[in-house]
Formats: structure tokens, C-alpha cells, sequence
């Protein structure tokens, strides 16, 4: 493990528990934000997704501004912006805004994924498939618009212009690890839910690392999924609303979280599924002391700067009690 203490942060998709509305999930997000900036997390990313019964986190930015109006210093970001959805010019101009609004506080994580399926893609931005090709000179747009010498050119976006928003690159194969190694930029791996190409895309990206006027030095952030409790077992009931979840991603059934309760038999039979055992991977679960030992190898595997921790709870209540639990451990470490 790197010396002195890791970074920990939370990356936000604002599941919403069946019985909960929009706005009941909006103030917990909210909520969790609050109490993560008192126990000492570095950022709050959140995700986009879109046409998702169990997700309410798509108006990306709208949420940004929601949760950074609502805490003082933690860092508040996109986890990601998938670029391909949108203009780079305005998504310039929303970040450029909130950096403006939120000074040296706000993040641009940018993905290349849709985030959704391919019919809401389209739905999205028609011409989404170009625009995916065009990942890297989009993000290299986004920079220029960002960049403080743009008095000769055209079309500017003057919010954003000089205004301090750091620019990261999120992955999930090794496709986005050459691109940030080549731009300069850190990057985030999502080995939360996409955990196979984890080591490679690492290695591609220390290995290939040019610094820039932006980062001299690789930094890498990696995410997992936890769940922690007082004790194992109180643990693993709660993660059964994950593992249903999980469930309806892999057999397209999608549902809201659901409560914990335990696992029918056939539920347990598709956990051994290949499939399942991937998409969970890096599904750390159980008290304090077991998150702990599991955090600390994977600390260690992957040798990380920065870890990321996403969680999918039925309660808020029993959700704020994991994170704080899980602060508590990286402040042991």
C-alpha cells in the first residue's frame, strides 16, 4: 500500500428503494453528502444513467449544484458525464457554471459509455455512435473551452474559461486508460461493476503516463461496492437487496432496491453464475473488521491512490451507518 493515508470517496447513483419517491431519494443523497463531508471522504461523484427504473441519478449536473449548495467543502462531481450524450460546448458551460458557483470544488469526470441501452442512447443524441468514436477529441474540446486563451476563437464558452475544474477519465476496459495516460489526466476505474480489465487498464495507464499542466504524476481511483454493518451476518442480509438488484441487471428485469431479506435457494444458485461472480467481484461485505481486511488487499493488490465506494441500500438509515463504519476504517489504516 502507497505510504500515508488513501483518500476515500463516495460515487452516488441515488438508487431509489421501492416506496421511495424522486425526492425522497434527492434529500437522502443529499443527507449522505452532508455526513460524509463530516467523516472525512474527499469527493462525492455521481453517476449517469437514464431510462432506469432503480436509478435516479440522470440529470448529472442538475444533482452536482443540489448537493454542493447543500455542504461546504467536500469535493462534488460527475461520476461521470457520459460525453458521448452530450455537446462538449455544454458540457463546458454546466461545469464551467458550477465551478463558478462552487469555487475548486467541483469535478469532471468524463465516460464514454451511454450509460443506458442502445434505444435510450439514441433517444439521448442521434448521432450518439459518431460521437462515441470522437470520445478523445471531445474530451479535448472540453479542454479547450476550459482553457484560459480562447480570445481568437469563435465559439467560446466564456463561463468556462480559467475556471478551476479538473478533468478525469473514467473506464471500465483499457480503452479510457490509454487515453488518460496520453492526455495527462487521472483516471477512474469502475471495478465496482466492471472489474475484469482492472490490473490491465492500470498497467496500460502507469506504464503509457505522459504528464501534463494538469497532473504530473499518475493518480488513480478505483471503485467498490460495499456494504458493512455491526456484524457479518446483519451484513449480508442487508446485501441481499444488492444481490437482487444485481439479478435484474444480468436478466433484464430490472426493479427498485428492494428490502433485505434472505435469498430464496435459486437466488443463491445464480450467485455461483460466472457472470454474477464478475459483476460482484469487488463486493466487499460485512463488519467493520471484515471490510477492513478486504479494503486493506485490495489497497494493497492494486496499489491505488484513491479508493471510491458505492453502496445500494434499502434504508438510508442503514446506508449512512455503512459509510460511517467505513470511514472509521480508513481512518484506522
Amino acid at each position: 500500500m502507497k505510504k500515508g493515508k488513501v483518500p476515500y470517496s463516495i460515487l452516488e447513483l441515488a438508487s431509489v428503494p421501492a416506496g421511495s419517491s424522486t425526492g425522497d431519494v434527492f434529500k437522502n443523497s443529499l443527507l449522505l453528502a452532508q455526513n460524509a463531508e463530516k467523516w472525512g471522504y474527499t469527493r462525492f461523484w455521481l453517476a449517469e444513467h437514464h431510462n432506469m427504473i432503480s436509478i435516479a441519478s440522470s440529470a448529472t449536473p442538475v444533482l452536482i449544484g443540489h448537493i454542493a449548495g447543500g455542504t461546504k467543502s467536500i469535493r462534488v462531481g460527475s461520476g461521470g458525464v457520459m460525453l458521448p450524450n452530450h455537446a462538449p460546448l455544454i458540457v463546458a458551460e454546466q461545469f464551467g457554471t458550477l465551478g463558478s458557483l462552487f469555487p475548486h470544488r467541483i469535478d469532471l469526470g468524463l465516460g464514454r459509455a451511454p450509460g443506458t441501452d442502445q434505444e435510450t442512447a439514441y433517444a439521448i443524441r442521434r448521432e450518439r455512435m459518431h460521437a462515441a468514436y470522437r470520445f478523445p477529441e471531445e474530451v479535448g474540446e472540453i479542454q479547450h473551452y476550459f482553457a484560459d486563451d480562447n480570445a481568437d476563437e469563435k465559439v467560446r464558452a466564456y463561463v468556462a474559461e480559467g475556471v478551476d475544474v479538473p478533468l478525469y477519465i473514467l473506464g471500465s476496459s483499457t480503452d479510457s486508460a490509454h487515453l488518460a495516460a496520453r492526455k495527462g489526466l487521472p483516471y477512474a476505474f469502475a471495478s465496482h461493476f466492471a472489474p475484469t480489465h482492472l490490473f490491465e487498464a492500470l498497467n496500460v495507464y502507469y506504464n503509457e503516463f505522459q504528464p501534463s499542466a494538469a497532473l504530473q504524476e499518475p493518480y488513480t481511483i478505483a471503485c467498490v461496492n460495499v456494504v458493512a454493518a455491526d456484524t457479518d451476518e446483519q451484513a449480508e442480509l442487508l446485501a441481499s437487496s444488492l444481490v437482487r438488484m444485481v439479478l435484474g441487471i444480468l436478466t433484464n428485469n430490472r426493479d427498485q432496491l428492494r428490502p433485505p431479506a434472505p435469498l430464496e435457494p435459486q437466488i443463491r444458485a445464480f450467485m455461483d453464475e460466472p457472470a454474477f461472480q464478475r459483476f460482484l467481484h469487488y463486493a466487499f461485505v460485512g463488519s467493520k473488521e471484515t471490510v477492513k481486511e478486504k479494503t486493506s488487499d485490495f489497497l494493497q493488490k492494486t496499489g491505488v491512490n484513491e479508493i471510491m465506494v458505492a453502496s445500494h441500500m434499502y434504508s438510508s438509515q442503514d446506508r449512512l451507518k455503512s459509510y460511517e463504519l467505513f470511514a472509521e476504517l480508513m481512518g484506522e489504516m
